[in-house]
């Protein structure tokens, strides 16, 4: 018998650049993902308490300053609405010569079973793009502190660096888009331990508003297992978006 419990991070992710490349050079952008998950169907034990269905609301919106951008992951099962997850974070433009911005981000959220342990990063952002805007990246290096959200949890200091790219090819008609987490957890007996999670998508625009294609959650010491001691998990999706 086994649950999953997904930990404070990303969960779906499209920051910044890669959302202005989605978007094209618009200063604000939004869209609704929804993905059918294959994780339970494939890891029918490690994974029996994964959600199916995943829908996933964001917006960037650019200033004078810098950026904001959030997203909402609301996770459902055939019976429940199982959590609602957010990351909210501000970017500050340091530098008119430097692509390098202050970064400020909060993690949380509830679930079925209570709630997601809160978290707080700050930070440094380096974002760069092509002259076209359909080569974009961004690198954060942020520490990172969680805080005692329940009993069976405790406040500890951490660090997190992320990786965020986007890729638009066939004249606009793909994207490849995704990011890259690396950041410091906890074991059960407080041991600290180094957490992978990478999310890639693959889309195929059909029209400036409705695109289709897949996202594959790779993992490493991300998801809770109580079945086995495996770690490592890939979980593939099909998906459907709406930009805004």
């Amino acid at each position: 018998m086994s649950f999953i419990i997904n930990q404070t991070n990303t969960m779906k992710k499209q920051i910044l650049f890669a959302v202005l490349m989605l978007m094209g050079m618009a200063v604000q952008a939004q869209n609704v993902q929804l993905h059918y998950d294959f994780g339970r169907n494939i890891y029918s034990n490690e994974e029996a308490g994964r959600q199916k269905v995943t829908m996933t609301l964001e917006q960037f919106k650019a200033d004078k300053w810098g950026s904001w951008f959030y997203f909402v992951d609301v996770d459902f099962s055939r019976k429940f609405t199982e959590s609602a997850y957010t990351e909210i974070s501000r970017e500050i433009n340091l530098s008119k010569k430097v692509p390098i911005a202050a970064h400020v981000e909060y993690n949380g959220g509830l679930n079925r079973f209570g709630s997601f342990q809160q978290a707080a990063l700050v930070g440094a952002a380096w974002n760069g793009h092509s002259a076209d805007f359909s080569k974009t990246y961004s690198v954060q290096l942020m520490y990172k502190r969680y805080f005692k959200s329940y009993e069976t949890t405790r406040g500890y200091h951490s660090f997190q660096l992320t990786g965020v790219w986007g890729l638009n090819f066939a004249k606009g008609k793909g994207t490849f888009s995704g990011f890259i987490d690396l950041w410091r957890g906890e074991k059960a007996n407080g041991h600290g331990q180094l957490v992978v999670l990478t999310e890639p998508q693959l889309w195929y625009n059909v029209t400036s508003h409705l695109s289709f294609g897949s996202e594959i959650e790779v993992s490493n010491c991300f998801i809770y297992n109580t079945y086995n001691d495996k770690t490592f998990f890939v979980n593939p999706t099909l998906g459907a978006k709406w930009n805004f």
